[in-house]
């Protein structure tokens, strides 16, 4: 079953964590100095803050799969909008290992399509980067 994604660059890690804390009424499943993330079951969210997103509010949103077959199948519903793809492949952000696309939709807002393979002690980023973590290079 696929989930939603959503990260929110936000300027004080902990008020960010007290206020979700409350409005989800859950603890994170992943708390760093610099992000958290919820992988909440109702609704099936896969929700992250970070002060790394490069600005404030909504920075992206996606969807994650948990099978290979899945991922395929998100892969090619991107590949039928016809937009540009920037294939990541597998790459480590956002403390975790993860086979990775992005696209823009028409008004700009960038989708990223994933499957995590596990969890890492670091924030990451890799080689094929040129700006930060969680920002699709273009």
């Amino acid at each position: 079953m696929k989930r939603l994604h959503v990260s929110v660059g936000v300027a004080d890690l902990e008020d960010s964590l007290r206020f979700y804390r409350a409005l989800f009424g859950a603890e994170p499943t992943l708390v760093k100095a610099d992000y958290a993330k919820w992988m909440l079951d109702d609704p099936r969210v896969n929700f992250a803050i970070t002060t790394r997103e490069g600005g404030l509010g909504v920075g992206h949103l996606g969807i994650q799969s948990e099978t290979h077959e899945e991922l395929v199948e998100v892969f090619d519903r991107v590949a039928d909008t016809g937009r540009a793809i920037f294939d990541e492949g597998d790459t480590s952000c956002c403390y975790a290992n993860s086979t990775k696309q992005w696209v823009d939709d028409p008004q700009g807002v960038v989708w990223e399509t994933f499957q995590t393979h596990e969890q890492v002690a670091d924030f990451g980023a890799t080689p094929k980067r040129t700006e930060a973590c969680c920002q699709p290079s273009s």
